[in-house]
């Protein structure tokens, strides 16, 4: 077996499409133009280049992007009271907060600082508490673009067993819930879980969000299983015949082992992280509709 992979830089170039669609009408009949803000806090090279990405895209989509980048001494009162600036300003439909921020800032504090409405992330306890109670959210962008993958390839999910290897409060545990609101039976995985092997080998379908390169080998896959790998990780790898050394990007899957036994896999590089810039232009859309009485 040989598995179909699942590419996810045309799912969300057709959402991309979608979005500037919707924000095409909104301001020719309406005059309403959505805004995002991003804010990043210091100079971490990985955030920038999210950073620069979100702001292309949202130009692509005919957004308008209010992104600022502080420098790394900004204290949480001055980022908490830029948060309800924008907070304030109705130009502004959507805030994120690029993570991870400086240690001396608490960025649960700074999650809970941004409006509900606004918050394009999904992180606020008002989603998240929505989100577990089946109604209508802003939902955190990687899960929902997995979901929307999964979609592709299995529209009738009910009854598959799930496993979600991770348990973390952007990925893990909101990818878990929309799983099993489409009436997978779900298991959460962690660090502590025993024999972690065998549970993948159980899964249906498998999503992996831990960090760890490589960390799922192929042999944990049973076969036929759709695998989505969120992971996104940075590793050295001896180039020019082995006399110097270049970086590579590779998932928490071991990919080349895992798609002789899966069914569907998606690649690191452009598998999920694509989705997830395009799920955040859809929840910008859908912040601002919530905000101007369109929903």
């Amino acid at each position: 077996m040989t598995a179909r992979i699942l590419d996810g830089k045309e799912l969300a170039k057709n959402i991309r499409q979608e979005v500037a669609a919707h924000a095409a009408d909104m301001k020719k009949f309406h005059n309403i133009v959505p805004g995002l803000a991003v804010l990043l806090v210091g100079d971490n090279p990985a955030s920038q280049s999210y950073v620069r990405s979100k702001a292309r895209v949202c130009e692509e989509v005919g957004f308008r992007s209010y992104s600022q980048n502080l420098p790394s001494l900004t204290t949480q009162e001055e980022l908490l009271a830029l948060i309800a600036d924008l907070n304030a300003n109705p130009q502004v439909h959507g805030i994120l907060v690029q993570l991870p921020l400086p240690p001396h800032i608490n960025p649960l504090s700074i999650i809970n600082a941004i409006d509900p409405l606004k918050d394009v992330d999904g992180f606020h306890p008002v989603n998240t508490g929505r989100l577990m109670a089946g109604l209508m959210c802003l939902a955190p962008c990687t899960p929902r673009g997995c979901m929307l993958m999964l979609g592709e390839v299995l529209p009738d999910m009910r009854g598959l067993k799930a496993v979600m290897v991770g348990r973390s409060n952007i990925v893990g545990k909101p990818m878990a819930i929309m799983l099993l609101q489409a009436d997978c039976t779900v298991t959460i995985a962690h660090s502590k879980t025993r024999d972690l092997p065998a549970l993948c080998r159980e899964a249906d379908i498998l999503v992996a969000a831990i960090g760890k390169p490589r960390f799922i080998r192929g042999d944990w896959i049973k076969p036929g299983a759709v695998v989505l790998d969120v992971g996104v990780n940075r590793i050295e790898t001896n180039g020019n015949g082995g006399t110097g050394s270049k970086s590579q990007l590779v998932g928490d899957v071991a990919f080349d082992e895992a798609a002789l036994r899966a069914s569907v896999i998606t690649p690191v590089p452009g598998g999920v992280g694509p989705m997830t810039i395009a799920c955040l232009m859809r929840n910008t859309l859908q912040a601002t509709m919530l905000q101007t009485g369109w929903l």
